[in-house]
């Protein structure tokens, strides 16, 4: 892999030494000052790539006047001096208007970032997440004359807003130079959308293998407070219905005559965590179910090691990190059978079940947590990296960097 990362990254010569590719990423799929917690996926895959390539990150932030600004999320002017570490980044707002400047909000990402691209005289663009953040690495790329290398995560296929926002996102998909996705599911449906098979192809997503691996259960309990004896379910993730989180406070509710000692612990941020708050409240779960603040990135290891099992009973999916992770740190797997989790969870590391099913759900919990598993086998199972990320990318960055050199000398 070091020596498809140096032949990739260290591709031309100048002056007698070697310049780096140099890779504009434009994308608001990465951390902010807003929501440091955002896009952890392309960071680590991005800060393996820095290593060898000069990486800038480019964040097109929608900036709504006071009176407009959306309740879910924070929409406040973004701190231009934040940037993650090992990662470039910096932050330009453009202006919009909730719902009404969807349609429009690719194009003004477009031209808000094209003074700032054109002078990091970048080799490739490469962008995550299809509207708007793909369409405008689109018109950025032409407005330059570079090609494109757009990364499809799920929600941008899986949940478009609106037929604006549809008919952009197919033309991304038909028109960037070559388009990533983060499961075979996605690429199935990217395909049905008009993407051209030769120029597609699915890189599953990895995990920090530095931070997820096999640790100790009982120092995880004690740094978190958590009673040695329980059998302790984790969710880690957005705190959003559509992860089926109703569903797994009303499965957690009707094991509790059963089992206990059962403690399910949902850790995270996001717009609906009041709506669950509500639901353990209706289900009098509130001594089994316990909603946790949404925590560093480190501790997200520490919460999977304490884990018995960790769960995510989603709708919808691309490809998950956390059942990455879990795998990684040796834990099994309750999931829901939609988008790529089937592509990385078997029945050696856990259970698949059917989305929106609170029945099916307690019972798979049931199961996994009365059966014996061997951490090393699940963690044989969940030991794809970063740098494996990083370097399918890279020969995707090669062969697109190749062909239109190819087409530039026809």
């Amino acid at each position: 892999m070091r020596a498809l990362l140096t032949s990739v990254a260290c591709s031309t010569c100048v002056n007698g030494g070697i310049a780096l590719l140099k890779i504009a990423a434009v994308t608001r799929y990465f951390p902010s000052s807003a929501e440091p917690w955002q896009g952890r996926s392309l960071y680590q895959t991005l800060r393996v790539l820095a290593r060898t390539a000069d990486v800038r990150v480019f964040y097109p932030n929608a900036s709504y006047p006071s009176a407009f600004k959306p309740g879910s999320r924070s929409y406040d002017k973004l701190d231009a001096s934040y940037s993650p570490a090992e990662v470039k980044a910096s932050y330009y707002d453009y202006p919009a208007l909730p719902l009404v400047s969807r349609p429009i909000n690719g194009w003004m990402a477009a031209r808000a970032l094209v003074p700032a691209v054109r002078s990091f005289e970048p080799d490739i663009i490469f962008s995550c997440f299809l509207y708007p953040d793909g369409y405008a690495a689109l018109k950025i790329g032409k407005a330059l004359g570079l090609p494109v290398v757009s990364m499809s995560i799920g929600s941008d296929i899986n949940r478009i807003g609106d037929p604006i926002s549809a008919m952009h996102t197919r033309k991304v998909i038909r028109e960037t130079d070559f388009l990533v996705t983060v499961s075979a599911d996605l690429r199935t449906k990217a395909l049905a959308m008009g993407a051209h098979p030769e120029t597609t192809r699915a890189v599953i997503n990895g995990c920090d293998l530095s931070v997820f691996h096999v640790s100790d259960q009982f120092a995880a309990r004690q740094k978190l407070g958590i009673d040695q004896s329980a059998e302790a379910v984790v969710y880690v993730g957005r705190m959003d219905v559509r992860k089926g989180l109703r569903e797994l406070v009303k499965a957690a509710a009707s094991l509790r005559a059963e089992r206990t000692n059962l403690h399910v612990y949902l850790v995270g941020e996001g717009p609906d965590k009041q709506i669950i708050k509500s639901a353990i409240q209706a289900n009098s779960a509130g001594q089994t179910i316990y909603v946790i603040p949404g925590c560093a990135f480190d501790d997200v290891a520490v919460w999977i090691a304490a884990a018995d099992l960790v769960v995510l009973p989603s709708y919808m999916e691309g490809c998950p990190n956390v059942v990455l992770e879990a795998l990684a740190c040796g834990r099994p797997v309750v999931a829901t059978n939609v988008g790529g989790i089937p592509e990385i969870l078997s029945d050696d590391c856990g259970m698949l079940i059917s989305p929106r099913d609170p029945a099916a759900l307690a019972e798979a919990i049931a199961c996994v947590l009365g059966r014996s598993w061997d951490a090393s086998i699940i963690c044989a199972l969940g030991s794809r990296s970063w740098n494996t990320v990083a370097a399918e990318l890279l020969e995707v960055f090669e062969s697109v960097l190749w062909t239109r050199k190819a087409e530039s000398h026809a």
